[in-house]
């Protein structure tokens, strides 16, 4: 087989086991499965779970298409490859879950091949979380996942590509980060066909291993009104960034892909609301203060310790004290305080 047949036969068995390891989670919904073909060639399968147990929308989308010319996003840091034959081979998901308390996810691994006497070829992917009332335990969880992916490879390889992520998934007229990051790499080739595969397939398969038990731990939290039009309201910067700024809505719509597919990544459900400010010293005033910006997230882990309360864990960091219920007012202190105040909710 071609280098493009082992990878295509892994990602095919990774979207299998996504798929399944997602419908047991969600317990109620089934993914829909929707083969497409490509009039330049190729195609692919979009598989779409909706009004599921834990997953509003869940699409998880493998696809093989290939053509005559690159397409120009794919050529924008390659223009040597303008006008070449290619291939490219990947599967894309995006989960949007119901409760607000459960992040947002997105993930990626591709491969592509390009020109026919001497064919240049690359991996690239990455995969991120979206949180809209974050847990910080979720977030160093996430990251401890995406390092021990990368850790056989390469201690670099986790910064690097951490750093990378933060900078992609950047909203420059919002001036913030879409959530908490993970890793992004592309152009990965440099190791030579093997070890560069071995990475991908060391990012693919920690997907679940970092998103299953944060779903876990927060599934059953309550949640109201307040919560839910934040979520919306915070889904419209998912939009914004996959309309502006993603490369990859950008080569599929480019290369002719099929739309239906491509979009399947936007939530089923947002709002926008001009102007709009989060309440001083509220939960969605924490979630702008200190999580939509580039963190060395792992790098402060022994700067944080687990506390107890009434409403569970709460998180420190120093002298900050933080409960991730947004029904609860943060208290500065050098002690942690015996009672916690409720604040108003609207």
């Amino acid at each position: 087989m071609s280098h493009i047949d082992d990878v295509k036969d892994y990602l095919v068995a990774l979207q299998n086991r996504i798929c399944a390891g997602l419908e047991q989670l969600d317990g109620k919904a089934q993914f829909a499965r929707d083969a497409w073909e490509r009039p330049g060639g190729g195609g692919g399968e979009s598989r779409i779970m909706t009004d599921g147990g834990v997953f509003e929308q869940a699409g998880v989308s493998f696809s093989h298409v290939f053509g005559d010319q690159m397409p120009a996003s794919a050529t924008k840091t390659r223009p040597e490859l303008a006008g070449k034959h290619f291939q490219a081979v990947g599967v894309s998901l995006v989960l949007h879950p119901h409760n607000p308390y459960i992040p947002t996810t997105h993930a990626n691994l591709r491969f592509f091949t390009a020109g026919e006497r001497r064919p240049v070829w690359w991996f690239g992917g990455g995969f991120d979380l979206t949180p809209y009332y974050p847990f910080h335990e979720d977030v160093l969880h996430w990251h401890e996942t995406a390092r021990a992916a990368c850790e056989p490879f390469g201690a670099e390889l986790y910064p690097r590509y951490k750093e990378w992520c933060d900078k992609y998934f950047y909203l420059k007229h919002r001036d913030e980060t879409r959530g908490v990051g993970g890793l992004f790499f592309d152009d990965v080739n440099t190791q030579g066909f093997d070890k560069s595969f071995a990475f991908l397939q060391s990012v693919g398969d920690s997907f679940l291993r970092g998103y299953r038990p944060i779903v876990e731990k927060r599934i059953a939290h309550p949640f109201g009104d307040r919560q839910r039009n934040f979520q919306l309201y915070r889904r419209g910067r998912y939009v914004e960034f996959n309309l502006l700024y993603d490369r990859g809505t950008l080569f599929g719509l480019q290369s002719g892909g099929r739309t239906e597919s491509i979009l399947m990544s936007l939530p089923p459900q947002v709002r926008w609301t001009y102007n709009w400010h989060p309440e001083p010293g509220s939960a969605e005033e924490t979630l702008y203060r200190d999580y939509l910006r580039p963190r060395d997230w792992l790098g402060e882990l022994n700067g944080w310790q687990s506390l107890s309360s009434p409403y569970g864990n709460v998180q420190r960091l120093e002298t900050r004290y933080e409960a991730p219920c947004p029904g609860l007012k943060k208290l500065r202190s050098a002690k942690p305080r015996g009672s916690w105040r409720r604040c108003t909710l609207r």
